[in-house]
């Protein structure tokens, strides 16, 4: 049932997301990314406090808002949200490894991706 619950938030998230690149707004610096990224954070963030030691809150609940609308709207914020974790929990150094490695990790992994469909379609 979970499945359901994240496949709904997710369309939603998704549509959203599809929403915010309609806006007009023509420039080099990728400014509805951003605002994508940064949204998703702030949702994510509230959805984690308003949910915080809550055991009443359904487990579908979390799976339809955090996996779901979020995922689908951004996986950036599960990892802003992963972040604060460690950093919260006085992990810093593990909190801006994982900060710094995944922001480089990720674009690397984007640059190899490209080269990689070089190779299948050239």
């Amino acid at each position: 049932m979970g499945f359901l619950y994240v496949a709904l938030g997710g369309a939603l998230g998704a549509a959203g997301r599809y929403a915010v690149s309609l806006i007009p707004l023509k420039s080099t610096f990728p400014f509805l990314t951003l605002l994508t990224n940064l949204v998703g954070a702030v949702l994510i963030g509230l959805i984690a406090g308003l949910f915080t030691g809550r055991e009443t809150a359904g487990q579908n609940t979390l799976l339809f808002w955090k996996t779901g609308v979020c995922g689908g709207f951004t996986t950036f914020s599960t990892f802003s949200l992963e972040t604060l974790g460690l950093l919260e929990k006085g992990s810093w150094f593990l909190g801006i490894l994982y900060a710094v490695l995944s922001v480089i990790a990720c674009v690397i992994g984007v640059l190899v991706g490209k080269k990689l469909a070089l190779l299948i379609h050239p």
